[in-house]
C-alpha cells in the first residue's frame, strides 16, 4: 500500500491524483496528520477522489463499520469511534477535492463542501439518536402522549446546518423538542420531558466529545428558548408559548434557517412560521437587524476581531444579513422567500427586483470567496476560526490554498470583496429616518420643535409661513390636534418614536408641493390611518424617497390619498420608482399572480387576499403614472380593462379548482363583459357588467355551472381584510334579475334573437368575450354579429331608443348652470346612444360597424362611411374624449358627481346635440 511519504517525495505530473494530494497536504497540516495516522484514508482517496462523498456513501460507511464490530459490545464508546472515523473519511476526501477544485467551478466546489458537511451532521445525528433511543427505551420504556402515540425526539438544525451551508469545522446549533407531554409505558414510568432530556444529555457528548479520534461536531445549544438557562428539551406547546410571548427579534433571524434534521417536521414548521414570517410587510426588520449588527460590531471591536472574515466589516455575516432582512420583511407575504441557502436567496432577490443585478453579483462573488477562505482557514488545523493568520508562513499557506501567487495579491482581492460587501450593507441598512431639512432663517425654531410643541404659536406659524404654508394657523391647529389625539398618545413607545421621526420630514415635504396645506392634511390623514401598524411607519422612516413620493401623489389626488389609506400595503410599491412608473407587461403580471396563488396551497381565504392585493398594487401603479401625466386616458382604460380580463380569467381557474362538485377538469364556461368592461373603458372604481355562458351537454351541467357562477360572484364581491375585488353587476343577463344566473350558448342566442328588448341589443353592441373557454367566446361573437345585423323596423328602433333615453333623463334632470358629464342632454350617454343606434341601424349594410372598437373609433368610422358628416363625427368624438377626461379628473379629486360649469363644455354639448338631432330626430 502506497504511503503518504512516498507521494510527497515524488514529482508527479500536474493534475494527477498525487499532485492533488501534495497540494492539499501543503495547505492542511491537519490533513497530513490524518493520512499519516490512517493508511486506509489515503487508499480511499486514491480510489474515490473524483467522486463527491454522498449521503448514501456515509450511511454505507457506518453500516460497514458496525457490521465489523461484535454487536454484543456495540456501545457508546464504539458509536463515538464509528462516527469520528466517518468524519475523518469525509474530511480527507472533501479537503483534497475542494483545494484542487475537483467540482466544476468555485460556487460548485463551495456547494459540495457545504452540502457534504451538512449531510455528515445529519447522518451522525440520525444514527446516534436511533441507537440511543433504542437503548434508553430498554431502560425507561417508550415515551407516549395521552392518546397512546409514540413520541420521538425532534432535532432542529439552526444556522448554517439548517441552511445546508455548514462549515467544515463548525459548531452545530441545535434545538431539541418533542411533540406532546406524557409518560413512558414502563412499569416505573418517567415523563417525556425527563426521557428526552436524558436522551439529549447522552447525545451531545456522542457528537461533541474530543477523543483520540477527534470530534464529530461541536454542539451549541444556546439558541434554545431562554438560552443556557432554559430546559434542554421542550414540548411543541412550550415552544409555541415561548415564541409567541417571549421570542426576540434575533431569534426570528436565527429561525429563518431552522430545519428539522431528525424527526417529524410538519407541526414544528407550522408552529414557527407565523413567528418568523409576519403576515404583513415587516419593515421594522431593518432597525432590528441594524441594532443586531451594531451589537456584533461592538463585540468585534472589544475582542479585536477586525480581521475576522465572518464578523468583521464586509464579512460573511453582513452578506447573510442583507439576504435575510428581505426574508424577514417580505417572507410572510411572499412564500417563495421562505428558503434557506444564502446564494439562493440572493438570486431570488435579483429575480424579484428587490436587489439590483450588479449588487447581487458582487455579493454572491464575495460570499463564495469568503466562504472558501473560511474553509481554508479551518483546513489548517481543523479549528473553528475565521481570523486571518498573522505569521508569514501561515499567510503563505493561505495564499497558496486560495490559488494566489502571494499574500499581497490575495489580500488585495480580499479587500476588494470586503469593501464591496461593506458598501452594499451600508446601502441596504442606511438609517433613512433622519429628517429632511429645508432652508430657514437660523433664529427660527426648528420644524422638529414645532411638532414637539415646545415653541409658542406665533413663532411656529412664522416657521410654517417661511417654508411655504399659506394658512399657518389652521395647519398648526391640525398638527397640535394630532399631537394630543388619543390615537397618537396611545401608540406603543417604538411606534411613537418612529412617528416623531417622520413628522418633520412630512411637514417639510408637503411644503415643497404647490398646495402645501392641503398636501399636509392628506398626509396627516394617511399617517393617522396607518400609524397603528408599526411596519408602515418603519417603511416610511427607512425610505425617505418613498415618503417624498407619498407627498407628490397625495398632493395631486385626494382619491389616491384615500386609496393609499385603504390599502397601506401599497406603500411598498413606492420603494422602486422605476417599477412604479413602468409600462405594464400583462404576461409578467399573469405569471406573478399565478405564482402568488400557487403559494397559497389551496387556502381560499389567502387566495382571495392575494388576488386583491395584486389588483390593488397594479391599479396603484397605473394611478401613479396617471397623476404624473404619463398616461393617456384611453391607455389607462385599456390597462384597467386588461387587468380585469386577467383577473377574471385566473379567477375562473382558481374558483373551479376549489369547487368540490365538478365533472371535468376545465369548465366549458365563459364570461362576457358588457358596459365599460365590454367597451374597454373601465375607470378606477368601475364595476364589472358581466354575464356567464356555458356550452356543455352534460345533464348536470346547468346546476354545476350555476353554483360555479355564484362562487365567482361571491369571490369578487366578498369584503375581506384586503378589501373588495370588484363589484359585479349581472343585470344584463337574459331576463335580468329574474333570469338564470348562467345561460347555455343556445339559450342565450334564442333569447337575443326572439325575446330581448332593444336596449339589450344596444348593450350587446359593445359586449365582448373576456375570460374562459375561447370556443364559447367565438360562439358569442357570432351571436353578437347576428343580433346586430338582423333586419329592423327603423322607426320602431328610433322610437325605442328615444323612449329609453327620455326615461333616463327624467330620472336625472338637467341642472340650471351645471352640466352632468354623464347624464345631461348632450353628454356621455347621448354619445353612447347615438353610436348604438347607428350600429343597429347600419351594421347590416356595413359590416365594419360590427367591430367592438369603442365609441370614438365607431363615430369616426361612421363619418368615413358617409353615414354622418365627417367633421361633425370628429367633433363629437373629441367631445366624448373631453367628457371622459374631465370625468376622470373630477373622480381623481375625490368628487363622486362629475359636474362642471355649463360654460366649460358649451361647444362640446352643442356638437353632440346637433348630431343627436340629425340622427334621431323623427
Amino acid at each position: 500500500m502506497i504511503t503518504l511519504n512516498e507521494i510527497l517525495t515524488e514529482k508527479p505530473a500536474p493534475s494527477s491524483d498525487a499532485a492533488y494530494i501534495q497540494h492539499a497536504v501543503a495547505c492542511s497540516p491537519f490533513l497530513a496528520r490524518l493520512l499519516n495516522k490512517d493508511a486506509t484514508l489515503l487508499a480511499d482517496l486514491l480510489q474515490k477522489l473524483h467522486q463527491p462523498y454522498t449521503l448514501a456513501e456515509m450511511q454505507t460507511f457506518i453500516n460497514t463499520k458496525i457490521s465489523e464490530k461484535n454487536s454484543h459490545i456495540f456501545d457508546e464508546i464504539v458509536l463515538k469511534k464509528v462516527l469520528r472515523q466517518l468524519r475523518q473519511s469525509v474530511m480527507a476526501r472533501m479537503i483534497v477535492r475542494d483545494l484542487n477544485a475537483l467540482a466544476d467551478g468555485d460556487s460548485d466546489n463551495l456547494s459540495e463542501v457545504m452540502q457534504t458537511t451538512s449531510h455528515l451532521a445529519e447522518v451522525c445525528l440520525q444514527f446516534a439518536v436511533e441507537h440511543l433511543m433504542a437503548w434508553q427505551i430498554e431502560i425507561h420504556g417508550v415515551p407516549m402522549d395521552a392518546s397512546g402515540h409514540r413520541q420521538d425526539l425532534i432535532i432542529v438544525g439552526m444556522g448554517k446546518l439548517g441552511g445546508y451551508e455548514l462549515n467544515v469545522s463548525s459548531d452545530i446549533d441545535l434545538i431539541f423538542a418533542y411533540e406532546e407531554e406524557g409518560v413512558t409505558n414502563a412499569d416505573v414510568p418517567i415523563s417525556n420531558q425527563e426521557f428526552f432530556t436524558r436522551l439529549a444529555k447522552r447525545l451531545i457528548p456522542i457528537i461533541d466529545d474530543v477523543t483520540e479520534d477527534g470530534f464529530v461536531f461541536r454542539v451549541d445549544m444556546r439558541l434554545r428558548p431562554y438560552g443556557s438557562e432554559g430546559v434542554m428539551v421542550s414540548s411543541l406547546d412550550a415552544l409555541e408559548d415561548y415564541y409567541q410571548n417571549n421570542g426576540r427579534e434575533w431569534e426570528r433571524y436565527a429561525w429563518i434557517k431552522g430545519r428539522v434534521v431528525v424527526g417529524h417536521h410538519e407541526k414544528l414548521a407550522k408552529l414557527l412560521k407565523p413567528f418568523v414570517f409576519r403576515k404583513y410587510l415587516d419593515f421594522g426588520a431593518f432597525a432590528s437587524m441594524r441594532d443586531l449588527k451594531v451589537q456584533i460590531q461592538r463585540d468585534v471591536v472589544q475582542r479585536s476581531l477586525q480581521n475576522n472574515i465572518k464578523l468583521g466589516r464586509g464579512g460573511i455575516r453582513e452578506i447573510e444579513f442583507i439576504a435575510q432582512v428581505f426574508q424577514l420583511i417580505r417572507g410572510g407575504q411572499d412564500a417563495s422567500l421562505q428558503i434557506r441557502p444564502t446564494l439562493s436567496v440572493l438570486k431570488l432577490l435579483k429575480n424579484k427586483g428587490l436587489l439590483k443585478e450588479n449588487v447581487v453579483n458582487e455579493l454572491s462573488e464575495a460570499y463564495v470567496f469568503l466562504r472558501n477562505l473560511e474553509h481554508r482557514l479551518m483546513y489548517v488545523e481543523d479549528q473553528q476560526t475565521q481570523d486571518l493568520p498573522k505569521s508569514d508562513a501561515a499567510k503563505a499557506r493561505i495564499a497558496l490554498a486560495m490559488n494566489f501567487a502571494d499574500w499581497t495579491s490575495f489580500y488585495a482581492q480580499l479587500e476588494v470583496y470586503r469593501k464591496a460587501v461593506q458598501h452594499c450593507f451600508d446601502e441596504v441598512f442606511q438609517d433613512g429616518s433622519t429628517p429632511i431639512h429645508i432652508n430657514q432663517p437660523a433664529h427660527h425654531a426648528s420644524i422638529k420643535e414645532l411638532w414637539q410643541g415646545v415653541v409658542v404659536d406665533n413663532e411656529a406659524e412664522t416657521v410654517l409661513v417661511t417654508i411655504g404654508y399659506a394658512v399657518p394657523k389652521e395647519t398648526l391647529r391640525l398638527l397640535k390636534a394630532l399631537h394630543t389625539s388619543a390615537r397618537y398618545q396611545q401608540l406603543p413607545v417604538l411606534s411613537r418614536q418612529r412617528f416623531d421621526a417622520l413628522m418633520p420630514s412630512m411637514i417639510t415635504l408637503a411644503a415643497k408641493e404647490t398646495n402645501p396645506d392641503v398636501t399636509l392634511l392628506r398626509m396627516l390623514d394617511l399617517i393617522e390611518s396607518i400609524c397603528r401598524r408599526a411596519s408602515y411607519l418603519a417603511l416610511l422612516a427607512e425610505f425617505p424617497t418613498a415618503l417624498g413620493l407619498v407627498a407628490k401623489l397625495v398632493s395631486t389626488s385626494p382619491w389616491l390619498a384615500n386609496y393609499l389609506s385603504q390599502h397601506p400595503i401599497l406603500l411598498d410599491e413606492l420603494l422602486d420608482s422605476n417599477s412604479l412608473y413602468a409600462t405594464p407587461d400583462f404576461d409578467e403580471l399573469r405569471t406573478e399572480l399565478q405564482l402568488r396563488l400557487n403559494e397559497t396551497n389551496g387556502d381560499v381565504e389567502r387566495q382571495m387576499d392575494a388576488i386583491r392585493h395584486f389588483k390593488s398594487a397594479a391599479t396603484f401603479r397605473f394611478a401613479a403614472k396617471d397623476v404624473a401625466g404619463d398616461l393617456a386616458l384611453e391607455t389607462l382604460s385599456d390597462y384597467l380593462s386588461e387587468l380585469a380580463d386577467l383577473i377574471l380569467d385566473i379567477s375562473l381557474t382558481t374558483v373551479w379548482q376549489n369547487l368540490k362538485i365538478k365533472h371535468i377538469d376545465v369548465p366549458k364556461f365563459a364570461v362576457i363583459g358588457y358596459g365599460k368592461l365590454g367597451g374597454m373603458e373601465l375607470g378606477y372604481a368601475s364595476d364589472l357588467d358581466i354575464i356567464f355562458l356555458y356550452d356543455d351537454d352534460t345533464p348536470e351541467a346547468s346546476d354545476i355551472y350555476a353554483r360555479f357562477a355564484q362562487r365567482i360572484n361571491n369571490w369578487f364581491n366578498s369584503l375581506t381584510s384586503a378589501g373588495l375585488l370588484y363589484e359585479t353587476d349581472l343585470q344584463l343577463r337574459p331576463d335580468g334579475n329574474s333570469g338564470l344566473l348562467v345561460s347555455s350558448v343556445a339559450a342565450f342566442r334564442e333569447y337575443q334573437l326572439k325575446k330581448a328588448w332593444v336596449w339589450e341589443h344596444q348593450a350587446i353592441t359593445r359586449a365582448r368575450f373576456v375570460a374562459g373557454d375561447a370556443s364559447i367566446g367565438k360562439a358569442f361573437d357570432q351571436i353578437r354579429i347576428e343580433v346586430i345585423t338582423q333586419p329592423r323596423d327603423l322607426e320602431k328602433l328610433r322610437a325605442e331608443v328615444l323612449s329609453m333615453r327620455h326615461k333616463m333623463r327624467a330620472a336625472n334632470p338637467d341642472k340650471a348652470d351645471l352640466f352632468d358629464l354623464k347624464h345631461s342632454h348632450g353628454g356621455i350617454i347621448d354619445v353612447e346612444f347615438l353610436v348604438q343606434f347607428l350600429v343597429l341601424k347600419y351594421a347590416a349594410k356595413y359590416s365594419q360597424l360590427t367591430e367592438n372598437i369603442g365609441n370614438i373609433a365607431l363615430l369616426k368610422r361612421c363619418g368615413e362611411l358617409g353615414i354622418i358628416e365627417m367633421g361633425l363625427a370628429n367633433t363629437v368624438a373629441d367631445a366624448y374624449r373631453d367628457y371622459r377626461r374631465l370625468q376622470h379628473s373630477i373622480r381623481l379629486q375625490g368628487i363622486s358627481q362629475a359636474r362642471v360649469e355649463l360654460s366649460q363644455v358649451e361647444s362640446q354639448r352643442l356638437a353632440v346635440i346637433e348630431l343627436w338631432h340629425q340622427v334621431l330626430r323623427p
